[in-house]
């Protein structure tokens, strides 16, 4: 899958493939964690893994990170569950078409209510919000 191109913002037509991907893994999303638990739900999101780039890291942890708001603005608009948890499926596919690794991390924090929270990185940086930062770290995956 063709990268997002650095320092310049999409064109519509761009933008439109960008939109029908993030739907089309979105759909994926859903119907692989009705068949699987999480694990294999994400191996199988991962399959297929997209041709690697030569990128400096930096250049990977900021495409990664267009990949994640463009994810986020897209999944607003689209019915169903688009909390986390299928955010961070939708992007660690679209990542893993573009030959970028990325680790989805789900926390929890216990006060003052039960919380839980998924969100990706790569490298050890976050591409989608880990929110106030007080998620404990339960698994990566």
């Amino acid at each position: 899958m063709r990268r997002l191109p650095p320092g310049r913002s999409l064109r519509a037509g761009e933008r439109a493939q960008l939109a029908a991907e993030i739907v089309a893994a979105y759909l994926r999303a859903r119907r692989e964690l009705r068949r699987a638990p999480i694990e294999q739900a994400v191996a199988r999101l991962r399959a297929g893994s997209g041709e690697r780039h030569e990128a400096t890291a930096g250049e990977e942890v900021a495409e990664a990170r267009r990949v994640g708001q463009a994810v986020v603005r897209t999944m607003r608009f689209l019915p169903g569950d688009t909390r986390c948890l299928r955010r961070s499926l939708v992007t660690l596919r679209l990542l893993a078409r573009r030959g970028i690794a990325g680790r989805l991390v789900i926390g929890a924090r216990s006060g003052p209510d039960f919380l839980a929270h998924a969100w990706v990185e790569h490298q050890g940086e976050p591409i989608l919000s880990p929110l106030d930062g007080s998620f404990g770290r339960l698994v990566e995956i």
